[in-house]
């Protein structure tokens, strides 16, 4: 059930960055997604010990919306560089 919920909670905030940015071109919106899932995986595993199948603390999903509200903003801010 954690895992589930590390990855719904990674995918949301992927996508309410893309409307925060007002992003309207669908690749950069599943990119967003995308990349809210690995920081929120990321960190929420990282900080639960591996104990990710039964429910999680209320900690590990923080840090797993830190770890994706990151990994969204240095994607964006790579992307911005990169393609003016």
């Amino acid at each position: 059930m954690g895992l589930i919920i590390l990855v719904l909670t990674g995918a949301l905030l992927g996508w309410m960055g893309t409307i925060a940015l007002q992003i309207e071109d669908g690749r950069s919106i599943l990119r967003n997604i995308v990349a809210g899932v690995i920081g929120s995986l990321g960190l929420g595993l990282a900080t639960s010990g591996g104990v990710f199948l039964g429910t999680i603390q209320a900690s590990t999903l923080l840090y797993a919306i830190i770890g994706a509200i990151v990994l969204i903003g240095l994607y964006n801010f790579v992307r911005q560089r990169v393609l003016p």
